[in-house]
């Protein structure tokens, strides 16, 4: 059975960008907890939660062996080795739910009906949770990502990629009840129907007038990018292209600039502070900026037009494990990969947009924009003093690393998760794909062709207000998740009496 599990798992990566079959990821999880169903053991429960996460994962992220063999110059058995292992780790997190909810069950006489539609399917989203959470987290390929497309995406708004997650296995849970109980089957349709309803609804309002942005797509070959010989290419690349035309924005992807700012000619950042000013333009750029000895961030600064307008500079703050922060114990395997600016300072998670016009477009840098509760924070604590509420996301990445791989498609979709939890548009300008503009509904209005260098110009109008994910973030969800695992105590004491 954890063999038949492991398939299901790697089969579910069909559900995900850029394959887009999204009721695969509720039928492979539903065949999850059909099997954990048919045998209460403890343990094999267990085994099969951690074999169906394990293969969802290894299918979901094996470009990751790409950074590493390709770029990183780690030998390609041990790349390989340690996107498996990596996968086997994190997937501990449902082999402990599958394994808790067969615990339950037992202790609590839980029948089929609750362990299915209410052990499961909480156990399932805590475990979701906990993999995006714990150790700085790693939320890849969550199930929720998989319903950017689908009924199931009304509900992200309300509650964010792990309330999908928690629907979707709910209505698993009613499929793995099949043929024998077919009441379930109103309830997965409910829920199907409530959440293509919510997709009509309007939860943010137009802001300010629309203003225009040009996204920088350089295109620049990972393995030259840091080439000494190429930098300077690199620089007068990125300054002919955003000089080649005024915006009311204009944004490269991050590290552009592959050097520090303390490294960069004396007057490369005043001739393009000068075009902006001639141009009337704004410009964000991805540069790594020095504060010092050995002490560097992975960062954007903004140019604007006005001179007596602030310095505006914004500091990666979730940074990559391995890729951009050591953790304690693991500089020898950081040191067998050659990945140059890996050790970078933690910017604040609470950081002021930047303003374009009467528009305020907050920045995160590439893998940020997996975590939705941290731009959810900001959106919350914004319309302060000092602290204006954004009304246009960005995302500035550069995932050359990954090569030609689902890893740009996957990553696009997780950029529109993020646009239908906050109501806003989300603006992407990377090194080589996959460079796009996102209305606030998620919908991609435009993009660029990944591998090729290019500029996507658009009109884009913010938005404001706060949707429900963005006011509570993932506190409901857990909250609701706890609840349905109190519920089956319950329930299992009246049985009992």
């Amino acid at each position: 059975m954890p063999l038949s599990a492991l398939f299901a798992g790697a089969l579910s990566v069909f559900a995900f960008a850029p394959f887009g079959l999204w009721p695969l990821q509720i039928l492979t999880l539903a065949f999850a907890f059909w099997l954990a169903l048919r045998d209460a053991s403890v343990s094999r429960s267990a085994w099969i939660g951690w074999a169906y996460s394990s293969g969802m994962l290894i299918a979901g992220v094996h470009w990751l062996y790409i950074s590493m063999h390709r770029y990183g110059g780690m030998p390609g058995w041990m790349a390989a080795i340690a996107v498996v292992l990596l996968a086997v780790a994190l997937s501990i997190y449902a082999g402990l739910g599958f394994g808790l909810a067969s615990w339950l069950r037992q202790r609590r006489a839980a029948g089929a009906n609750m362990t299915a539609m209410l052990l499961l399917p909480a156990m399932w989203t805590l475990a979701e949770w906990l993999r995006g959470w714990m150790l700085t987290g790693f939320p890849w390929v969550g199930a929720g990502y998989a319903h950017t497309v689908g009924p199931l995406g009304g509900y992200a708004p309300i509650g964010g990629v792990y309330g999908i997650a928690l629907v979707s296995a709910l209505i698993a849970g009613c499929l793995a009840l099949l043929p024998t109980k077919r009441l379930p089957l109103v309830l997965a349709a409910s829920l199907l129907a409530l959440g293509l309803g919510l997709r009509s609804v309007e939860w943010t309002a137009a802001h300010g007038e629309p203003i225009s942005v040009r996204l920088l797509q350089g295109n620049v070959p990972q393995e030259m990018k840091f080439v000494p010989e190429r930098i300077q290419a690199s620089l007068s690349l990125y300054h002919d292209m955003i000089s080649a035309q005024p915006a009311n924005l204009i944004a490269t992807p991050e590290t552009a600039i592959p050097l520090l700012s303390t490294q960069l000619p004396p007057d490369y950042i005043g001739l393009l502070s000068d075009f902006a000013r001639r141009a009337d333009s704004h410009v964000i750029l991805g540069i790594p900026v020095s504060d010092g000895p050995r002490e560097y961030a992975n960062s954007v600064i903004g140019l604007s037009p006005t001179a007596s307008a602030p310095a505006y500079r914004y500091d990666k703050h979730h940074l990559v494990p391995f890729g951009e922060f050591i953790p304690p114990g693991f500089r020898w395997f950081v040191d067998m990969m050659h990945i140059p600016l890996g050790d970078f300072n933690r910017g604040k998670l609470l950081q002021a947009p930047f303003a374009v016009r009467d528009q305020w477009i907050m920045p995160n840098i590439c893998y940020e924009d997996l975590f939705g509760e941290e731009i959810a924070a900001q959106l919350a604590a914004g319309g302060t003093p000092g602290m204006p509420r954004a009304t246009i996301l960005l995302n500035v990445s550069n995932i050359a690393w990954f090569g030609d791989s689902i890893a740009l498609p996957q990553h696009l979709q997780i950029s529109q998760l993020r646009a239908m939890e906050t109501g806003r548009p989300m603006l992407r300008a990377t090194n080589t794909g996959v460079t796009a503009v996102i209305d606030s509904r998620g919908n991609v209005v435009d993009r660029l062709p990944p591998f090729e260098r290019g500029v996507l110009s658009a009109n884009v109008q913010g938005y404001d207000g706060l949707t429900p994910y963005s006011r509570f973030g993932n506190v409901p969800v857990i909250i609701i998740a706890l609840l349905l695992i109190g519920a089956s105590g319950s329930l299992g004491n009246r049985i009992r009496k």
